[in-house]
């Protein structure tokens, strides 16, 4: 009953995050200025169209349950059993630079575990959906994580090289670097999805929110790999996240924690 369930959500969750995304390529590679919030993120148009449209979906779809979202804060009718966890655009700073490595975030959480995950990425028309029971899959084709078993063959991928230093893991980042064969930015969400669908080994994020984290438990794990925080923690609650493959985990966490 629980596949079931899922794959409905997952369902929904997909036909939303596509729709919300051609949403979102109205205003790509076009005219539209950023603003900066509190925390000096940019936020655009986009942003607050796409989380107002999925948004309404849901409310019109699952009344009963919470939202939570970048830009408009949380909705819970109380008591809820589901959550749903949405940014509508992550990697602004890809979208306001006419890069296309941005995507829509949704994902949900029953009874506080995220059981559905799905990442649009409008520019590539990508579709990366997963949820607990029902696979992981790439534009509807089954994806597993790489077999590449060592670092010194592994490709890791990143969003911002400074962000390391500047959260306090500079360190770890110069000894991920050195073990590993290449290194490619222009991450986010992207990046993540990467790891899953088996074109690079790792991820690393030394600073994440709620909102960018909450499609890849299911993903990574529907996919075979792991994702987590960066003590090997599976959990989108730890202000960081590492994505990668069950054969690299043990080797990464302890470069990372030494």
């Amino acid at each position: 009953m629980q596949k079931t369930s899922n794959q409905q959500y997952l369902d929904f969750a997909v036909e939303t995050a596509y729709l919300a995304g051609r949403l979102t390529l109205g205003h790509f590679q076009g005219s539209t200025k950023p603003e900066f919030k509190s925390d000096d993120t940019p936020v655009t148009a986009a942003d607050r169209e796409a989380e107002t449209f999925i948004r309404s979906r849901i409310e019109k779809k699952y009344p009963e349950h919470a939202v939570i979202g970048e830009e408009y804060g949380t909705t819970d009718p109380g008591k809820a059993s589901c959550r749903w966890i949405i940014d509508p655009i992550d990697g602004t700073k890809s979208f306001i630079h006419g890069v296309p490595f941005y995507g829509v975030l949704i994902g949900l959480e029953i009874e506080e575990n995220v059981e559905v995950g799905v990442v649009y990425f409008p520019a590539l028309d990508q579709m990366v959906a997963a949820a607990t029971g029902c696979g992981c899959r790439l534009n509807g084709r089954p994806v597993r994580v790489s077999s590449v078993a060592t670092l010194e063959r592994a490709t890791v991928a990143f969003t911002d090289a400074g962000s390391f230093a500047e959260y306090g893991r500079g360190e770890a980042w110069e000894k991920i670097q050195r073990a590993c064969w290449f290194r490619a930015g222009w991450g986010d969400a992207y990046g993540h999805c990467l790891v899953a669908t088996g074109r690079v080994e790792l991820m690393l994020d030394p600073v994440m929110n709620l909102w960018d984290c909450a499609p890849f438990p299911p993903i990574l794990k529907e996919a075979g790999g792991f994702f987590g925080d960066w003590q090997g923690a599976p959990t989108i609650h730890g202000g960081e996240a590492l994505s990668t493959t069950p054969a690299l985990l043990s080797e990464v966490l302890e470069l990372i924690s030494g």
